[in-house]
C-alpha cells in the first residue's frame, strides 16, 4: 500500500500524508486535491476504497440469472424501484446461453467502479459453480447482499425466503387433501434452494412415521420444458399430487400431466412456487407458496446502503416466511 500511495502522490504532486488522508476520509484536505487524489487512483487503475466509490458515482449492480422466469423481473422492479429512491443508479447484468458470464459481468461492473451488487438467484446457489468471483469481491471489500439461499462458504450478507417452510406448506396443503404419494419436482441437485425443501420433504415423512420414497423426487432444471420433461418420472411412480420448486416448472408439470390424458386437479394436484405473475391467469389458476418480493427486495436494497454507508450490517441472513395461495390447481384426492 506504501507503494501506492507513493505513486498516487507523485502523480498529483503531493504528500504521501495528503494521499493517505483522502483515502481515509480524514478533513484537512480541499476538494480540489481530494477530486485530484481520487482521478488519479482512476487513472492509475487502482481500486478506490469501498467507502469512495460512491464519491464517483452511485451505481449499483443488479445481477439476475435470467428474464424469462417472471420471478427476476418482478425483483428487478422492486430492487431498482427501491435503489432510485435512495439515489442509486442501478446497472442490470441478466446472463444467458452462450452470453456473458456472471464472473464477466463483476469484472465490468468493477471496471464502472460500482459502489456495491445485488446477487438475485446466482451461482452462490449452486454448489458445483464456479465462485472464484465472489471471493474477488469479498477480498477488495465491496459491499454485496445476495438474494436467496447461498452456499454456506460464501460470507455475504443475504436475503432469503424460507425454502423449508415453503415445503411444508406445500405438503400440508396437499396432505390434507388426502394424497399420500406426493411427487417433488426440484431444481438442480447442487441447488441450496431445493436441497433445503428436499430436507424439509424428508423431515416431514419422518415426522409422520412415513417412509420417504426416492421416486417420488426428480431434479430438473428450472424451466417450463425441463418440468414438463421430468414429470413423467413422477406420475409412473404414481403420483396423485406434484409440490413443484418454482411456478415455471409447475406449468411445466401441468402440460405434462394433460398430455399424459390427465386432469388438473381431478387426477393430479400441482402446487408451485414463487406466484410470479399471471399464475392466477393460468388454467387451472395455480396453487403456490407466495414469497414476499417486495420486503425482500427492500430489504437487500437496506442492507446494502447501509453497507456502503459504513454502517454495520444486521445478521448475516434474513429470513422471509413464504405464503401458500390456494387456487384451482389443487383439489381433494379422488
Amino acid at each position: 500500500m506504501a507503494g501506492r500511495l507513493s505513486i498516487v502522490a507523485d502523480k498529483v504532486g503531493v504528500s504521501e500524508a495528503t494521499v493517505s488522508r483522502v483515502l481515509n476520509g480524514r478533513p484537512g484536505v480541499s476538494q480540489a486535491t481530494r477530486d485530484a487524489v481520487l482521478t488519479a487512483l482512476d487513472v492509475l487503475g487502482y481500486e478506490r476504497p469501498t467507502k469512495l466509490r460512491g464519491d464517483r458515482n452511485r451505481l449499483v449492480g443488479l445481477a439476475l440469472p435470467e428474464l424469462g422466469n417472471p420471478i427476476f423481473p418482478a425483483f428487478a422492479e422492486v430492487i431498482g424501484g427501491a435503489l432510485a429512491q435512495q439515489r442509486f443508479t442501478p446497472v442490470l447484468c441478466t446472463r444467458s446461453a452462450g452470453g456473458i458470464t456472471e464472473a464477466e459481468y463483476v469484472d465490468l461492473l468493477l471496471d464502472q467502479h460500482v459502489s456495491g451488487v445485488i446477487f438475485v438467484g446466482g451461482l452462490f446457489s449452486e454448489r458445483a459453480a464456479d465462485h472464484s468471483h465472489y471471493r474477488r469481491l469479498e477480498a477488495i471489500g465491496l459491499p454485496v447482499v445476495l438474494v436467496n439461499a447461498a452456499i454456506e462458504t460464501i460470507p455475504f450478507a443475504r436475503v432469503s425466503c424460507d425454502d423449508g417452510l415453503a415445503m411444508e406448506q406445500a405438503l400440508g396443503h396437499l396432505v390434507s387433501l388426502g394424497h399420500t404419494r406426493v411427487g417433488l419436482l426440484l431444481g438442480p441437485q447442487d441447488h441450496v434452494p431445493s436441497q433445503l425443501k428436499l430436507d424439509a420433504a424428508r423431515r416431514i415423512a419422518r415426522g409422520h412415521g412415513q417412509d420417504f420414497d426416492p421416486a417420488l423426487v426428480v431434479h430438473s432444471q428450472y424451466s417450463l420444458e425441463a418440468g414438463h420433461a421430468s414429470t413423467a418420472r413422477l406420475l409412473e411412480a404414481g403420483a396423485t399430487a406434484i409440490a413443484c420448486a418454482s411456478d415455471m416448472l409447475a406449468l411445466g408439470a401441468i402440460r405434462a400431466v394433460r398430455r399424459a390424458g390427465l386432469r388438473v386437479p381431478q387426477d393430479v394436484s400441482v402446487v408451485g412456487y414463487d406466484d410470479s405473475a399471471l399464475m392466477n391467469s393460468t388454467e387451472p389458476a395455480l396453487t403456490t407458496v407466495r414469497q414476499p418480493i417486495e420486503p425482500m427486495g427492500r430489504a437487500a436494497v437496506d442492507l446494502l446502503a447501509r453497507m456502503i454507508t459504513g454502517q454495520d450490517a444486521p445478521p448475516q441472513e434474513l429470513l422471509f416466511e413464504p405464503e401458500l395461495v390456494v387456487r384451482a390447481s389443487t383439489a381433494v384426492r379422488r
